[in-house]
């Protein structure tokens, strides 16, 4: 990924709103144009719901987790200001400043 100096032009309201709702299935990592990072959200929970109905409880359930723990770093990241978009550029907080 190249970083680019200066701040994403994506809304930080919606990122947040979006991976605090959405965050398990990924939804805002594809708003924020990071497609292999929805691709690894958006597989644990699918792995999570295969072992789910197929009565694999515990392992849906270590899955579930691992995508509960990602997406609580992540939605952390993005409301304190240090989380990227898909071109390398921080989603600022409002009233952040970016160096």
């Amino acid at each position: 990924m190249n970083i680019e100096k200066g701040s994403s032009n994506k809304i930080y309201t919606t990122a947040v709103i979006l991976s605090s709702i959405f965050g398990p299935i990924g939804i805002h990592h594809l708003y924020l144009g990071r497609w292999k990072m929805f691709l690894l959200d958006f597989g644990l929970f699918v792995g999570t719901l295969i072992f789910y109905f197929n009565n694999y409880l515990l392992y849906a359930g270590l899955i579930f987790m691992v995508d509960i723990i990602h997406t609580i770093i992540v939605t952390y990241l993005l409301m304190v200001g240090k989380y990227r978009d898909g071109k390398g550029k921080i989603i600022p907080f409002p009233g952040q400043t970016i160096n």
